[in-house]
């Protein structure tokens, strides 16, 4: 029988109340809280914090704070990547980035979400007296490759890959895979035209 944690990462509906979630949570909220009281020059510690929070962190990254995780440990950064302040990333499942990717400040990446349909996102048979979680969840990854730029405001839904070079325009929302070295914009997101990967934007 898989565990609840399998169960999540392989895109399953999963108890996201199981005490491993719970454990999850109490250790990366006691890391953002002191990640967050960090002044911006002490770069040395909150690269030390970053590596003990995430699944794996390259060089030259800084991630600004307020920053807010779910778990932690499902989030992977590569190189020379900039994350600006105020980001939310929802990482239930992997979040992966690439390297020399910018992300503006207020962007939101989700990998939870619940059954659209009402009798597959209501658990069976729940009860207001039930301890069982009255709602499905399930996770799917989120990727963003090498050379992206995610503009300000952005959200990004579960199971998303942003191709190697695109740009998404800030304040969108980005519901469907886009591909690499577009310029992509709006709510539901949509590419406008390709990228040739030297210009500049």
């Amino acid at each position: 029988m898989k565990t609840e944690l399998e169960k999540c990462m392989n895109g399953e509906w999963y108890d996201c109340h199981a005490q491993v979630f719970v454990a999850f949570k109490a250790k990366t909220r006691e890391l953002l809280s002191q990640y967050n009281a960090l002044p911006y020059t002490d770069k040395a510690a909150r690269y030390s914090l970053l590596k003990e929070m995430f699944g794996s962190v390259g060089t030259n990254v800084s991630v600004g704070n307020p920053f807010i995780c779910d778990y932690g440990h499902n989030i992977h950064i590569g190189d020379n990547v900039s994350v600006n302040m105020n980001c939310t990333f929802i990482d239930c499942n992997k979040i992966t980035i690439g390297n020399r990717v910018l992300i503006a400040s207020n962007v939101q990446i989700y990998t939870a979400a619940h059954p659209v349909n009402l009798s597959e996102r209501l658990t069976p048979e729940w009860t207001v007296d039930s301890e069982e979680y009255f709602c499905r969840t399930f996770a799917l990854p989120v990727t963003i490759e090498d050379d992206c730029w995610i503009g300000g405001g952005v959200i990004i839904v579960p199971g998303v890959t942003i191709g190697r070079g695109a740009v998404v325009g800030a304040g969108s929302v980005v519901t469907k895979d886009i591909p690499k070295n577009s310029l992509a914009v709006g709510n539901p997101c949509r590419v406008i035209r390709k990228l040739n990967g030297e210009e500049r934007i």
